[in-house]
């Protein structure tokens, strides 16, 4: 039956792991509002994440300004909303700032999570679980697919997907070209992450692990990141000895990424964004984790095996360790490069075993 919403703004989240574990509750939006106009409402970088889903019919930008400039364009944003006379949003973003957005461009039903003390301005309250006024860690794509449910959709699919655009594929191709990149013969690394220092693993032992797949399974890794984490790739490229190739000059841009890992063999990672690329287009995947809870992000994808170490202080969901970052120098690389086997032999994929060092 069709929804009664006739034009509906979404608020995507801020993250770029964050969107992609949103999709099935973005599909399920657009094939279960009909003829309803959907825009979204989300920061430009994102963009090349969700290009070619043809999920949309229009979006807004966040401003990108500091302090009061930001709270004029905000408002001027806030003005535009309210002349193209949305009846509903919805807010997959938990800030303050996103609520008192679609209030004040009278956005008549705002439905979203109850958080930061904004449940004033949403119409339709929904809540994370908790547990003694804690959250409890629980999958956060099922509590997205809550938010469309809110409208009367069922989200059925939890199977996150992604599209490659022609123009992304192209520049995918070029970089394969000029890095000598064979498809499902290379390995993407991806060592940063914009959580924090407590989140990312030893260089050494992401430069261990190109040596091993290099020597066990002949495949040429490629290191992948922000422009920001040039030297990290650097680093860890001058490290191994099987000279991994740093996709710097020229760079991978998030639209192009989705290609290179989609034609990757496997992918090393932190806890970060990319992993979720892979899931996407069902690209074994061995993910790191140190101070973040597994759940938060699950999905039950089987191509994808996470590390992780029990710590007595963690996971404690800090950006930096105040201790000896044991949660993430406990992983060896022969930890990541069992993992590895296990997913390149076409094994069935599985969690492994939690052990110390």
């Amino acid at each position: 039956m069709p929804i009664a919403a006739r034009r509906i703004l979404v608020v995507l989240p801020n993250w770029v792991g964050d969107v992609v574990l949103a999709t099935p509750a973005l599909r399920a939006l657009r094939a279960g509002a009909g003829e309803a106009r959907i825009d979204y409402l989300l920061r430009p970088y994102l963009r090349d994440v969700l290009d070619g889903s043809r999920l949309n019919d229009g979006e807004y930008h966040w401003s990108t300004a500091k302090g009061l400039s930001r709270l004029s364009e905000d408002a001027t944003l806030a003005r535009k909303l309210s002349t193209e006379k949305y009846d509903t949003a919805i807010l997959f973003t938990n800030s303050w700032r996103s609520a008192l957005l679609t209030r004040a461009a009278r956005i008549p039903r705002r439905v979203g999570y109850a958080r930061e003390a904004r449940g004033w301005l949403l119409t339709d309250k929904l809540y994370h679980m908790r547990e003694n006024g804690r959250f409890v860690p629980s999958p956060i794509t099922p509590d997205y697919a809550r938010l469309v449910e809110q409208l009367g959709i069922s989200v059925n699919d939890r199977k996150l997907r992604l599209d490659v655009t022609d123009a992304h594929e192209g520049a995918a191709a070029q970089l394969r070209a000029h890095y000598d990149m064979a498809p499902k013969r290379y390995a993407v690394i991806n060592p940063g992450g914009a959580f924090g220092a407590a989140k990312l693993w030893l260089p050494d032992r992401f430069a261990a692990v190109c040596d091993g797949l290099h020597a066990d399974h002949g495949l040429k890794s490629v290191i992948v990141g922000a422009p920001r984490e040039a030297d990290l790739l650097r680093d860890i490229s001058s490290r191994a000895a099987s000279r991994p190739v740093p996709l710097i000059d020229p760079p991978t841009t998030l639209g192009s990424l989705k290609a290179i890992i989609r034609d990757a063999a496997i992918m090393i990672c932190n806890d970060t964004g990319p992993r979720h690329y892979a899931n996407a287009f069902d690209t074994p995947t061995v993910a790191v984790f140190g101070p973040t809870h597994q759940e938060w992000t699950d999905t039950g994808y089987a191509g994808e095996i996470k590390l992780q170490i029990p710590v007595d202080c963690g996971p404690c969901q800090k950006k930096t360790c105040p201790l000896d970052h044991r949660c993430m120098t406990g992983l060896t690389a022969d930890m990541a490069l069992q993992a590895a086997d296990t997913l390149l032999s076409g094994a069935a994929a599985r969690r492994l075993p939690v052990r110390s060092a």
